[in-house]
């Protein structure tokens, strides 16, 4: 006899009792969902706290850790791919690490000087991400307004992928959709990777530390809240040349390095004395992603942009005319140094401008719109307006037809081109 959905969905229900300083961390795959309810004491989500008989929802791909200092009780419905309570974490060392932060603050307010600058470097799939909404969001409980800059182009949390940016973080973020994205500043790499384009990746880190640095000079609660700046998981050879870069730029007081120590000892070497260097745990919730669970995760990053949060929101699909707009890709084919003009290096291809003719081939590739209003202004480093994407091209009517968050016309003429694509499948 088959069972009523009713005793289904009672079975599918298990209550965990969580003792002092306990986590319970449970991973979501295979297009489940699961939902969590807290029924008694207090817990929280990477610094979010959890509200008595509220329902969250976890969609697939979700890595979810709910923590309790004092003990709770939760209920869980769905079928998690992996759910265990664990006492081993690192929970109070980041906790230290936020009231450090915060005395730090305090006397950047009593002298008038400028707040704390960390970043956060380590390796990929170590909980850099977390540790940054973690201290973000403990600086936002105590009525702080830090800067959130994410410099990882792979795996970004403010905007798609291709793009780094920064975000005043002025109330908590939301347990299941995150911080709130109104108007971040954000700038087109255009790839998945800094190894695509050296110079672009450094020339744009150095932007985004000069327009922070106008904004604090402007908004002294910005300036004494400081930043938090995550970074991407490549931290050898040129990639350790981008961690030190950013410290540069940025004029960082803390860098927390997230269990490995070889980075540690190299950053303490080369770090000015005046930088305090910190080699930190990862959580044991911390698991290695897949290149196809990056994959699915930059795309459903794309989804949400278009159609908001567990699809509530309506993109707009309109065509564009190939005459209304003009759109570049950054960065020439590298060629032999004797092709060269005269004193040019291929280091100045990196940051060329090359005109894109529409073709079929732009079918699916998400164009950035540069906010830019002449060819006069810098287009490397002007930041964007937002994105659309490519659905399709008609040659014959020199047309595109666009995925478009807001209604037509796009707001300026110039678009910079993505290696990064997105299958509209909705």
């Amino acid at each position: 006899m088959e069972k009523s959905k009713e005793e289904e969905t009672k079975t599918d229900s298990t209550e965990y009792q969580l003792g002092r300083e306990s986590e319970l961390r449970f991973e979501v795959d295979n297009n489940e969902t699961v939902e969590v309810e807290m029924k008694e004491g207090f817990a929280e989500i990477f610094g979010t706290e959890l509200l008595l008989d509220k329902t969250y929802k976890f969609k697939s791909g979700a890595k979810v850790a709910i923590f309790t200092w004092h003990g709770c009780v939760v209920m869980m419905k769905g079928k998690p791919e992996v759910v265990y309570v664990s006492k081993d974490t690192p929970m109070l060392i980041y906790l230290n690490t936020h009231a450090a932060l915060d005395q730090m603050r305090q006397q950047a307010e009593a002298e008038g000087s400028r707040g704390p600058r960390v970043m956060v470097v380590g390796p990929g799939d170590v909980g850099k991400s977390t540790l940054c909404r973690l201290l973000l969001n403990y600086a936002a409980r105590i009525g702080r307004k830090p800067t959130f800059v994410d410099l990882d182009i792979g795996q970004n949390a403010i905007s798609v992928p291709g793009t780094m940016g920064a975000l005043l973080v002025e109330r908590i973020a939301d347990v299941e959709e995150g911080f709130s994205l109104t108007a971040p500043l954000v700038y087109h790499f255009g790839a998945v990777t800094p190894s695509h384009n050296m110079k672009l990746y450094t020339m744009l880190t150095s932007k985004l530390a000069e327009v922070f640095n106008m904004r604090c000079r402007t908004n002294p609660k910005a300036d004494i809240s400081g930043c938090v700046i995550n970074t991407c998981g490549w931290i050898k050879g040129d990639g350790y040349k981008c961690i030190t870069h950013a410290a540069q730029a940025f004029e960082v007081d803390v860098i927390i390095v997230l269990d490995q120590e070889r980075l540690y000892n190299e950053l303490v070497r080369d770090m000015p004395s005046f930088v305090k260097v910190v080699l930190q745990p990862k959580s044991g919730g911390v698991v290695e992603r897949s290149q196809n669970f990056r994959r699915n995760a930059r795309d459903e990053k794309v989804r949400e942009y278009f159609y908001g949060h567990q699809g509530r929101l309506y993109p707009h699909v309109f065509d564009v005319r190939f005459s209304d707009i003009e759109i570049f890709k950054i960065g020439a084919p590298t060629v032999p140094n004797s092709c060269l003009p005269l004193g040019m290096t291929p280091e100045d291809n990196q940051t060329k401008l090359v005109p894109v003719q529409p073709s079929p081939e732009l079918a699916h590739h998400i164009l950035s719109v540069s906010l830019a209003k002449s060819k006069d202004e810098d287009l490397l480093t002007t930041n964007v307006a937002g994105f659309v994407c490519v659905t399709h091209v008609n040659m014959d009517r020199q047309t595109l037809k666009v995925l478009s968050p807001a209604p037509r016309p796009i707001p300026r003429r110039y678009l910079l081109l993505s290696d990064v694509r997105f299958m509209d499948v909705k």
